[in-house]
């Protein structure tokens, strides 16, 4: 079971952050040898969003992997439901299931491209439609309140969906309702399938659109594991309002040649590119 600490030394934090960096390099090769066995997948934004999924599943969330319907568990939804590699690699650490069924994905019987609550435990919702995980949030956030439940809510979406309207919606009525358990992180790689974030739709002043609506809002480097530690700790601490958190990424981290690279968006490495980039995550 793991349970969020709320209070850590510095020497804690320092081997917090390697244990974390540790993970996320392992969860990186992950991601490229399930989506080279798929044949099919989407590297760029499950590299992109790794070091936030390992952060979450391994630091900050309350959840338990052999009781995963646990009534008091934090929530976790990945709104860019397409980047279910990273959440099944640190799905798989965290014991929800046997590593050995990474190789499956994208397979007839096995993980699905993405994530499915009624198929895989610990997926708290289907998502992929994009545009529809922070209302989903939302109404788990909503539904702690009026219960009375002091389980937290977290949501990664990307800035591609962030061109949804049902996203700006759910911004709106969360601040409303002062959901101070609901933390939105938006996977900020610059790039969809269709090509670069700001020239598809611009976006910018996003911090600045999301303080409009009453959320906290905290911008950070989404690699930056200190940055991040500190982001969720300050979420935590927040009462009254929603927290945002910007989180600056690359697309395709960690792989010099999928890195920022909008062809990565969707496509799997071959063979001798997974072994490229695998051999480059052991050394960096």
């Amino acid at each position: 079971m793991t349970t969020h600490k709320a209070t850590i030394t510095e020497e804690d934090r320092a081997q917090t952050v390697q244990r974390l960096e540790t993970l996320a390099k392992g969860f990186r090769i992950d991601i490229i040898e399930m989506l080279e066995k798929a044949g099919s997948g989407h590297p760029g934004g499950s590299l992109s969003a790794i070091d936030l999924v390992t952060a979450l599943y391994f630091h900050e969330m309350r959840h338990d992997p052999k009781n995963p319907q646990m009534a008091n568990r934090d929530r976790f939804v990945l709104s860019k439901g397409h980047a279910v590699p990273a959440q099944y690699a640190a799905m798989a650490e965290a014991g929800y299931f046997d590593k050995k069924a990474l190789s499956t994905l994208r397979h007839l019987g096995g993980l699905q491209g993405h994530p499915v609550n009624t198929m895989t435990p610990g997926i708290e919702a289907c998502t992929g439609s994009l545009g529809q995980g922070l209302s989903i949030a939302q109404g788990m956030a909503m539904a702690a309140k009026a219960d009375g439940k002091g389980f937290r809510v977290y949501c990664i979406i990307g800035d591609g969906e962030m061109e949804e309207g049902q996203i700006w919606e759910a911004a709106l009525s969360a601040s409303k309702y002062e959901l101070d358990n609901l933390v939105c992180i938006l996977d900020s790689n610059k790039g969809q399938i269709d090509g670069f974030v700001e020239e598809v739709m611009p976006l910018e002043p996003i911090a600045n659109k999301w303080r409009a609506f009453n959320w906290n809002v905290i911008e950070i480097d989404g690699h930056d594991f200190d940055q991040i530690l500190n982001a969720l700790d300050e979420a935590r601490a927040t009462k009254g309002k929603p927290t945002f958190i910007l989180a600056n990424t690359i697309k395709g981290k960690g792989v010099s040649f999928m890195e920022g690279k909008i062809g990565w968006h969707g496509a799997a490495p071959n063979k001798e590119q997974a072994a490229q980039a695998i051999e480059e995550i052991r050394k960096a």
